[in-house]
């Protein structure tokens, strides 16, 4: 059993330490807890350690190919992960818990599962900033590879990638290199709440939207956008205080010109509501 306020502090901590200062798996396992704090994360643990200790086992040495051959081999054979193309947008698909006990799940949670096996091995990995769909990169003394960990971690080429681009409709459906760009840890996981935070606002749920957002100020303390967001959410809400509280922290930490007077004019009217 996890205590709820004991998986807030740890996220709070992760929230102070630096962008990849934290294990990936371990913070999306925290995450997925606040959802059902008396769930004992110990399996789930375990299982993780399982997926390195078979990851060990093959000699894949230094080159980036066996890596990546070893990668798809555990994960999306071994243990069976694959992308759930039937019930794409289920909620389960974004809480690792669910994925674990479910072997599937969106591109996204999918890669926190590659991305930390790989770093058991201390083989450089990845999120990659690809729009649309989570893509990993795994290196090895050779050079880098791009793996797509819906597909079984199948290898993602370049041909791979535009011709995804051009089904997704992303952009001008034009491969750039700010496509493949790595993403920290922490970045990885606000890709991952902000996955469940836009079903619930989608659903025209703004308790969960608003809930949502505060799990992710809690280990990213300093992401205007969500702070932005809240402020707007309580206010849908009538938490006016709440509202007022988080758009001004926007204001702290936003670098916009034009950004600011939007927020400082939603600040005016909820303080006027207040009077």
């Amino acid at each position: 059993m996890t205590d709820r306020a004991a998986i807030e502090t740890s996220l709070k901590a992760l929230g102070a330490a630096p962008d990849d200062g934290f294990d990936i798996a371990e913070a999306a396992l925290l995450l997925a807890a606040l959802d059902r704090p008396e769930t004992d994360l110990g399996p789930y643990r375990r299982h993780l350690s399982d997926i390195a200790a078979a990851l060990n086992r093959i000699d894949a040495g230094v080159e980036v190919a066996p890596r990546a051959m070893a990668l798809a081999a555990v994960l999306g054979v071994e243990f069976g992960y694959r992308g759930d193309t039937e019930t794409y947008d289920d909620p389960q698909n974004a809480d690792l818990i669910r994925v674990i006990d479910r072997r599937m799940g969106l591109p996204v949670s999918l890669g926190i599962l590659y991305i930390y096996a790989a770093r058991a091995q201390s083989w450089p990995a990845a999120g990659l900033d690809f729009p649309g769909h989570f893509l990993i990169s795994v290196e090895g003394e050779d050079g880098t590879l791009v793996l797509d960990p819906f597909r079984g971690g199948r290898i993602a080429a370049p041909p791979d990638m535009a011709e995804l681009l051009q089904r997704l409709g992303s952009g001008d459906q034009t491969l750039q290199p700010e496509h493949l760009r790595p993403m920290s840890g922490r970045e990885v996981l606000l890709r991952l709440q902000n996955n469940i935070k836009a079903r619930a606002w989608r659903a025209s749920d703004a308790e969960r939207t608003a809930e949502i957002l505060r799990r992710i100020l809690l280990f990213a303390p300093n992401h205007a956008l969500s702070w932005r967001e809240l402020g707007v959410v309580e206010g849908s809400l009538g938490h006016m205080r709440q509202a007022i509280a988080a758009t001004e922290r926007y204001l702290m930490l936003s670098g916009s010109e034009a950004a600011s007077l939007e927020a400082e004019s939603f600040l005016r009217h909820i303080r006027n509501q207040l009077n």
